[in-house]
C-alpha cells in the first residue's frame, strides 16, 4: 500500500492517464488518454518540421525551373512562415509538457490519498472539485492561452526576427531567404553611422519627450485642480466641465484639428499672428518650434486626465489635517509642500510611472500631429520628431526593414521595463503596501 504514489506517478510518466486508471478513475484517465495520443500525432506530423525551420529557416526559395523545356516558377520555402510555425510549435510542446507534469503530480497525490485510506474522486466528482474549489483557476486558463499565442508568442517571434537579415530588399520572402546573423543587427544599430546617428537622436528626443510630456500634463493637471478646489472658485461643475473638453472629444479628432490650427501656410494661429503684425511661427517645420508644438498639444490633451485623477485624491485629504496646520501658523505653501503634495504623491506615483511609461510609446500625439517630421537629413528614415515607437512604425510598413524594428521593439521594452520595475519599487505605494490593506 505505501507504493500507490510512486506506482502511479511512475505509469502517468509511461502514458498519460495511466496513473489515474491505476488509481481506478476510469473516465478521467481515458480523457488524458485521448489528449495524449492527439498530441503525439500532432507533434509527429509537426515538430521535426518546426526545428528544421527554425535551425535552417529554409533551404530553397522560389525560383525558375525548366519542366518539358518551359520555365516554371517553383515555389520555394518561406522562411518567416517556417519561423511562426515553429515557434507556435514549441509553444504547443511547451503547454504538452506542463500538462504531462501536472498529470504526474495529480497521479501522485491521489496514490498518496489512497495511502491514506482516502477514496479517489471519480469523473463528475473532479468536475464538482474544479467548479467549487478550482473555478477561478480552470476560467483563467483560456485568457491565459489567449495571451500566451496573441501576445508572448509575436514577442518571442519579434525577439528572434531581431537575429535575422529580415529587410528589404535582399532577403524578403519568398523569393529570398532569411538567414540568422546573431548580434549583427543590433551591432548595425549601435556601431554603424548611418543607423547609430539617427538611434541615439531618436532616442534622446524620445526620453526629453517623455520626461517633459509626463512633468508638464502632471503638474499642470495639479495646478489647475488646487485651483478649482479653492474655496472662493465658484461654478466648480462649470470649470470641471470646461476643463474635461478636451479629453471628451476623440484624440484622433483633436490632434487632427490641432495639426491644421498649428499649419504653417494657412493655419488660424500663424493668421492671428500676422493680424497683429508678429509674422509667422515655423511651428510643423522647424525641428525646434516642431518637439514645443508636440509638447505644448499634448498638454492640452493630457492635463484634464491629470486634473480628474488629483481631484479625486484632494477630496480625500482629511480636512482636519489643514485645521490642525492653521493652528499651528503653517502657511498656505507650507501646507502644500507638507500635506498636500506628499499625500497626492503617495497615491498617484505609480499612475506617474505608467505615464511616462506610456508617454515613451505615445505614437498617436506624435504621428497625427507631425507624422514625425519636419525631415532630417542625416536620419535614416525618421524625422526630428520620431520617437522610437514611430520610427519603428516607419521601419516595418514603409521600409520594411523588420529586423531593425525587432531590435528597436526590444530596447524600447528593455527601457520601459526596467524604469517602470525599478521606480516602482521605490515608490512608497509599493514599500507602504501593507498600511493600506
Amino acid at each position: 500500500m505505501s507504493q500507490h504514489r510512486i506506482t502511479a506517478a511512475v505509469l502517468s510518466c509511461i502514458g498519460l492517464g495511466l496513473g489515474q486508471w491505476y488509481n481506478r478513475q476510469w473516465l478521467k484517465g481515458l480523457v488524458l488518454l485521448l489528449i495524449e495520443v492527439a498530441a503525439l500525432k500532432y507533434f509527429v506530423q509537426h515538430l521535426g518540421q518546426a526545428l528544421w525551420g527554425i535551425v535552417t529557416l529554409g533551404e530553397q526559395a522560389m525560383h525558375l525551373e525548366k519542366v518539358n523545356g518551359i520555365a516554371k516558377m517553383v515555389p520555394g520555402d518561406h522562411s518567416i512562415f517556417l519561423l511562426i510555425q515553429g515557434v507556435i510549435t514549441l509553444l504547443v510542446l511547451a503547454l504538452f509538457i506542463l500538462l504531462y507534469v501536472l498529470v504526474v503530480k495529480d497521479a501522485y497525490l491521489v496514490g498518496k490519498l489512497r495511502e491514506a485510506g482516502g477514496r479517489p474522486n471519480n469523473f463528475i466528482q473532479s468536475l464538482a472539485y474544479i467548479r467549487d474549489r478550482k473555478f477561478a483557476e480552470a476560467f483563467l486558463m483560456l485568457p491565459a492561452a489567449g495571451i500566451l499565442f496573441f501576445t508572448v508568442m509575436p514577442i518571442i517571434f519579434m525577439i528572434l526576427l531581431s537575429f535575422t537579415n529580415y529587410s528589404s530588399p535582399n532577403h524578403m520572402p519568398p523569393a529570398k531567404l532569411v538567414d540568422w546573423v546573431g548580434f549583427q543587427t543590433f551591432k548595425d544599430l549601435v556601431g554603424l553611422k548611418t543607423w547609430s546617428h539617427t538611434f541615439f537622436g531618436v532616442l534622446r528626443w524620445t526620453i526629453v519627450w517623455a520626461v517633459l510630456s509626463t512633468i508638464t500634463t502632471f503638474f499642470g493637471g495639479f495646478l489647475v485642480a488646487l485651483i478649482i478646489q479653492q474655496k472662493d472658485i465658484r461654478f466648480k461643475g462649470f470649470w470641471r466641465t470646461i476643463m474635461i473638453i478636451p479629453y471628451a472629444i476623440p484624440q484622433l479628432i483633436s490632434l487632427l484639428v490641432m495639426r491644421n490650427l498649428f499649419n504653417g501656410q494657412f493655419g488660424p494661429i500663424n493668421q492671428y499672428l500676422s493680424y497683429f503684425g508678429l509674422g509667422k511661427l515655423p511651428w510643423l517645420t522647424d525641428p525646434l518650434w516642431a518637439k514645443v508644438t508636440v509638447i505644448v498639444v499634448n498638454m492640452w490633451v493630457g492635463v484634464p486626465v491629470s486634473m480628474l485623477l488629483i481631484m479625486g485624491v484632494l477630496t480625500t485629504i482629511p480636512r482636519d489635517m489643514y485645521e490642525a496646520a492653521e493652528v499651528d501658523g503653517a502657511t498656505a505653501f507650507q501646507k502644500f509642500r507638507i500635506i498636500t503634495l506628499p499625500m497626492v504623491m503617495f497615491t498617484t506615483a505609480p499612475i506617474l510611472i505608467t505615464q511616462f511609461a506610456g508617454n515613451i510609446n505615445n505614437f498617436n500625439a506624435i504621428f497625427l500631429l507631425t507624422d514625425g517630421n519636419p525631415v532630417e537629413g542625416e536620419y535614416q528614415y525618421a524625422g526630428a520628431t520620431d520617437l522610437l515607437v514611430t520610427w519603428l512604425y516607419k521601419l516595418t510598413l514603409n521600409q520594411s526593414q523588420f529586423n531593425m524594428a525587432s531590435a528597436v521593439g526590444i530596447i524600447i521594452f528593455l527601457i520601459i521595463a526596467s524604469f517602470s520595475i525599478y521606480n516602482y519599487r521605490r515608490t512608497r505605494s509599493f514599500r507602504e503596501e501593507d498600511m493600506i490593506q
